[in-house]
């Protein structure tokens, strides 16, 4: 499995901030598709597409190649895949440390002194 740097991963973690190009993405994982065939999907300018297609691309999420005059843009699975490991691993390490303090608070239970009863108990002793 390939390891992304610090860098990169800030780069595709912004470039999925977006819902829009979550959902370009998605498309362009199942096909490639130009980036005008794109745009007729959202209420935007196809220049704001371009603009989003251009940071899913700088993520590295996407790649794009020239055919004529089309620009076609197809999604890199690996690097989806890249995000996903990342997140197991940072979901392990907080896994680890809710274990971690649950041992804790369940050792700090087993030592705590039992409480005397209540002052309103009829069981207590004055």
């Amino acid at each position: 499995m390939q390891q992304i740097d610090d860098d990169r991963a800030d780069a595709r973690f912004h470039a999925l901030s977006d819902r829009t190009r979550r959902d370009i993405l998605r498309r362009v994982l199942v096909g490639e598709q130009s980036v005008s065939s794109l745009a007729r999907n959202y209420s935007m300018s196809l220049t704001a597409v371009q603009k989003h297609v251009a940071v899913l691309e700088r993520a590295g999420l996407l790649s794009r190649r020239r055919s004529g005059r089309e620009s076609l843009a197809r999604g890199d699975a690996d690097s989806v895949r890249s995000v996903a490991h990342l997140l197991t691993e940072l979901e392990a390490v907080w896994r680890e440390r809710v274990s971690h303090i649950d041992d804790l608070l369940s050792a700090e239970a087993d030592t705590a002194p039992v409480d005397a009863a209540p002052a309103d108990s009829p069981h207590r002793k004055d």
